[in-house]
């Protein structure tokens, strides 16, 4: 039979803590990531002896001592694009040799899990004001009022894009330190503009030359209306472009 994982201190502590704060153990399992069965465990241990600490066992101790996981635990916080690799070797250069396996046992056991950073539009000051005084505007308008919109954007695709980049990062990835900004125009590759609403989406355009102001009317002009005539948006619809 495989040897099972130990959890740390820390960790039984908090299961002992959400349990008397009125948890039951799936939830307490799913917030930290462990099994129903083990909280269970933790925490009958805990009501027959009233300690969480673990009875010295045979077998090798755990490589990462609690000031390691507490160094890992502080990079990867402040600098969610750490990768395991980057830990794996800040360890080696304090004396501490460890896989990368045991680094992601490490902070999971913590609480944070490793996944890839989510790439956004690279955006200026300007636009980071005018999408906020948009959204500041519009922010009390009914739902109704958006069903009369259609919003039209460019983007480029990449057809040999960029590795994705690891990062660490707990219950929210959407600030910007979790991202990854991109351009959306330099460089080729294929750009597209596109249209859509919340009755569906609209036409899909190629871009295959420099886009001017003359040529983005004219996209506008040919393919906004067949949109909005085949997605039966009626008049009075609005359009609103999200073009840098």
């Amino acid at each position: 039979m495989a040897k099972t994982r130990e959890l740390c201190k820390d960790i039984r502590d908090k299961i002992v803590d959400l349990h008397k704060a009125g948890m039951g153990y799936r939830t307490i399992g799913k917030q930290l990531g462990e099994k129903a069965t083990t909280v269970g465990a933790i925490i009958r241990k805990w009501k027959m002896i009233k300690m969480t600490v673990n009875h010295p066992q045979s077998g090798a101790p755990c490589k990462i001592s609690p000031r390691g996981a507490s160094m890992i635990m502080r990079k990867v916080r402040d600098q969610p694009r750490t990768t395991r690799q980057d830990l794996v070797n800040d360890l080696k250069r304090a004396g501490t040799t460890v896989s990368k396996k045991t680094i992601s046992n490490t902070l999971r056991r913590h609480g944070l899990k490793y996944c890839s950073a989510r790439k956004v539009p690279l955006l200026k000051p300007a636009h980071v004001q005018a999408h906020l005084k948009f959204a500041n505007d519009h922010l009390d308008d009914p739902e109704e009022e958006f069903e009369k919109v259609m919003w039209s954007d460019e983007t480029k695709l990449e057809l040999l894009g960029l590795n994705s980049l690891a990062v660490f990062g707990g219950s929210s990835m959407s600030t910007t330190k979790n991202t990854i900004p991109t351009v959306k125009h330099g460089g080729g590759n294929i750009i597209l503009w596109g249209c859509f609403s919340t009755k569906g989406t609209g036409r899909l355009h190629r871009i295959e030359e420099r886009m001017d102001g003359a040529m983005y009317r004219e996209i506008l002009a040919n393919n906004l209306p067949p949109s909005l005539r085949a997605l039966k948006m009626g008049r009075g619809s609005e359009t609103h472009s999200q073009g840098n």
